[in-house]
C-alpha cells in the first residue's frame, strides 16, 4: 500500500491535541491566530508554532487579507491519511471475515451429532 510523501508529517500534526482542537475549530470556518488562541491557556506565539506545524503538513493554509492572515483549513492532506487508513481498514476487514469463517467453521464440526 502506497503513502503520500507528507503522510508522516500529517500524522505528526495529528499527534498533538492542541494541532487537533485548532483543525476541529477550523471545521466551522477560517480564523485568526488569535481567535484560535483564544480558547488555549498559550501564548500567541506558541499558537503560532503549532499552526506553522499544521500548515508544514499541508492541513491548514494562511492567506493575506489586508492585515489578517486567517488560517483555513485543508481537505486533501486530511484525505490522504484517511484514504491511507481506510485501505488498512479493509484489509482488516478481510482478516476478520477469514476468522469468522474459520471459527464457524470450527464450530460446526464440533456440533455434529454424536452415535
Amino acid at each position: 500500500m502506497s503513502k503520500p510523501d507528507n503522510l508522516d508529517a500529517i500524522f505528526i500534526a495529528l499527534s498533538d491535541p492542541t494541532r487537533r482542537a485548532i483543525l476541529a475549530r477550523l471545521i466551522e470556518g477560517e480564523a485568526s491566530v488569535m481567535e484560535l488562541a483564544a480558547p488555549f491557556a498559550m501564548s500567541q506565539p506558541a499558537i503560532s508554532k503549532h499552526i506553522k506545524m499544521l500548515e508544514r503538513a499541508g492541513l491548514v493554509s494562511r492567506r493575506r487579507d489586508a492585515q489578517r492572515r486567517p488560517v483555513k483549513i485543508e481537505g486533501p492532506a486530511l484525505k490522504a491519511a484517511t484514504d491511507w487508513l481506510e485501505s488498512y481498514r479493509k484489509v482488516w476487514e478481510q482478516n476478520y471475515a477469514r476468522l469468522d469463517a474459520l471459527l464457524n467453521d470450527l464450530q460446526r464440526a464440533g456440533e455434529s451429532p454424536k452415535n
